[in-house]
């Protein structure tokens, strides 16, 4: 049934394109319906990636799940590098690994309930998170005075970009090494596997309207923040973060309510890193083919980063999953929101 609904609801892609070319729709209502559009879009992409997975392999597999998984946020921040928003595209990227890690991981644990998680795995993520946050530190310091985005803090997030992909390689390799023998997904059947080429077509295609819808995203951004009196990065970080992960944030709830919490766990802390560690350096570095961007993170963002990485870190140490742990994790969320809410922009 909830297939279906995604189905038609990816009408609202093209619905969004032809309403922002055609007519007169305010910004608030082109923000919303962006919005969502993104959700169908990004559970498409999602889709035919696992498709595609299956034809090629692990190996190819995964790196097609990193590079397309994250289509809507790449092509989100991309476009607002373009338009010169830094501070919404900073904010929204680490709004999005605070957001895997407190309430996709929240939800998972209080809708799965008591459950033994992967201690190993999991500690990998944390560290992963935890490497990113101090290498982050190399640029955002002196970006702590003067202008944040000028181009000596650019060009040294550039050997800080390089390590994390490495680190993203390395690790990547080694679990999928460690995870040969498990099957963290359920396959599909034969039967119901796409062909290649089917899949490819699906997600070049979803990937191509994601752009445009994108672009309407961020067009209308600051307007829509400005008349509803919310700050450009409260938006980025918090809106903005939760829409680009809408459909691994529902994945991992409906999978942690079918009883794998453990999988459901894996998801949300993959996630995390997997944009501490590959996303954001990769933006880092395709910006300069359109404007150098400074990974010159404000001091609330690696607060509430590094807050959340100690929270989860403590409260999942020992392994084991329950419907409190959840709780507390959504009530982190809360407060980080509200730091990011107060904060404002710069």
């Amino acid at each position: 049934m909830v297939r279906k609904i995604l189905y038609v609801l990816l009408l609202l892609g093209p619905v969004t394109v032809l309403v922002d070319r055609l007519t007169d729709v305010g910004d608030i209502a082109l923000f919303v319906l962006a919005a969502a559009a993104l959700i169908p879009l990004a559970w498409l992409i999602g889709e035919a990636t696992e498709h595609a997975a299956h034809h090629t392999g692990p190996g190819i597999g995964g790196f097609l799940n990193a590079t397309f998984g994250n289509a809507p946020e790449l092509i989100i921040a991309l476009l607002a590098v373009n338009e010169g928003l830094t501070e919404v595209v900073r904010g929204s990227l680490t709004g999005s690994v605070v957001g895997n890690l407190l309430l996709v991981l929240g939800f998972s644990l209080l809708f799965g309930g008591r459950g033994e998680l992967d201690r190993e795995s999991s500690l990998t993520s944390f560290a992963l998170v935890a490497l990113a946050t101090v290498l982050f530190l190399i640029p955002a310091i002196p970006g702590l005075e003067g202008d944040p985005d000028r181009h000596s803090l650019a060009v040294v997030s550039v050997p800080v970009s390089i390590v994390l992909l490495l680190a993203y390689v390395g690790v990547t390799w080694l679990a999928l090494r460690r995870h040969r023998q498990l099957h963290l997904t359920q396959e599909p059947r034969e039967a119901d596997v796409w062909s290649l080429p089917v899949a490819l077509a699906v997600l070049g295609a979803a990937t191509v309207v994601t752009g445009f819808v994108a672009e309407t995203l961020v067009h209308s951004l600051e307007v829509f923040a400005e008349d509803l009196g919310l700050t450009e990065f409260f938006v980025a970080a918090v809106i903005v973060a939760i829409v680009g992960n809408a459909a691994e944030h529902g994945g991992a709830v409906v999978v942690a309510y079918g009883g794998n919490i453990k999988l459901a766990a894996e998801i949300a802390l993959a996630s995390s890193a997997q944009v501490a560690v590959f996303l954001i350096p990769a933006v880092a570095l395709l910006s300069w083919l359109i404007e150098p961007l400074a990974l010159s993170f404000r001091p609330v963002e690696l607060g509430v980063l590094g807050g959340s990485l100690a929270f989860t870190s403590l409260l999942l140490f020992g392994g084991q999953s329950s419907r409190w742990r959840g709780a507390l994790l959504i009530a982190a969320y809360v407060v980080a929101a509200i730091a990011f809410f107060l904060a404002g922009d710069r």
